[in-house]
């Protein structure tokens, strides 16, 4: 625990490369780190995910900005020599949990969705990048159960770059609460909500968008009337996703597997389901993890050299 009598540092600590870069209006995307945890994907596979997130990043042009708690304070920009912690045991931190993560001192705290976005606006960091965000579960009219991602991403002006939600959530639902919530669902090339293993779902999408000009010119007009977060989403390259059909049919039997019903709900379903997909899919959700989360790091960076054009 942090020395109270002390007091925390309360301030994110912003990483030399991110603060020059953002000083000199050069691209930079901000990164969450419970993917790259032991709460995301297995080991090594969330190591490669890292390494191939980060120069997918760096190929575009752009700085990462990996967001976490480590050693009591919020970090945008982790130095590589850090990395290995990242890739290990860690605690989940949402943005509700970034004041407790930081006052209590915790030794690591791997940022979800709410969290990084909360995180890399606080910094001016426009764009980020994730693998898929959480949303509005089944069942939700009984149990209540709306990922805190939902709300994060409609407050603060940044551009989310995802491959949708997963497909075990209500992703009807999800559009509807981020349309309700004036966030802008871009598709990247596409007109249906990608379902994150699956390229697409039936639920489709209003706006589509064929650049990343295109993207950065919806997202000043809207932050120039006053708007929050937008959302970009971007299917799995079809060469690695996996059909929706069969997705659906992996789902329901890794539902069945780990008990989750309507009535079960909290931050241990999604790793849970997950962690069951690879073992029925053979690996190939996770495989399929591992493309969209390079693909949306290499769009993430397309879309903050755009925006840092237009500054």
């Amino acid at each position: 625990m942090a020395d109270a009598s002390a007091g925390p540092d309360r301030q994110p600590l912003v990483a030399p490369d991110v603060r020059a870069a953002l000083g000199s209006s050069r691209p930079v995307v901000g990164l969450e780190s419970t993917i790259f945890s032991e709460l995301g994907l297995p080991a090594p596979a969330n190591r490669e995910a890292l390494d191939r997130v980060v120069t997918a990043v760096r190929a575009g042009g752009a700085v990462p900005a990996l967001t976490a708690v480590l050693d009591g304070r919020a970090r945008i920009g982790v130095e590589p020599a850090a990395h290995d912690r990242i890739c290990g045991a860690a605690r989940k931190v949402a943005a509700r949990d970034l004041a407790p993560a930081v006052a209590l001192g915790w030794a690591y705290g791997a940022t979800t969705v709410s969290a990084s976005v909360t995180l890399a606006a606080s910094a001016g960091v426009e764009v980020f990048a994730t693998g898929g965000i959480g949303g509005v579960h089944r069942g939700w009219a009984t149990t209540g159960d709306v990922s805190a991602d939902l709300p994060a991403l409609a407050r603060h002006p940044v551009v989310t770059v995802t491959a949708g939600a997963k497909v075990f959530l209500d992703l009807a639902a999800t559009v509807e609460y981020l349309e309700t919530a004036s966030v802008p669902v871009l598709g990247w090339r596409c007109d249906r909500f990608p379902a994150f293993h699956a390229p697409t779902s039936d639920v489709p999408l209003a706006i589509r968008v064929e650049s990343a000009a295109e993207v950065a010119e919806v997202a000043r007009t809207h932050w120039a009337m006053g708007g929050g977060g937008v959302v970009l989403a971007v299917p799995v390259p079809e060469t690695d996703g996996i059909p929706l059909a069969e997705l659906e049919q992996l789902v329901e039997r890794a539902l069945a597997d780990v008990g989750v019903r309507a009535d079960i709900t909290g931050g241990a379903v999604t790793p849970a389901v997950l962690e069951r997909l690879g073992a029925l899919s053979g690996g190939r959700t996770v495989a399929a993890n591992l493309a969209l989360a390079e693909h949306n790091a290499t769009v993430a960076a397309e879309v903050a050299a755009a925006l840092a054009a237009t500054r």
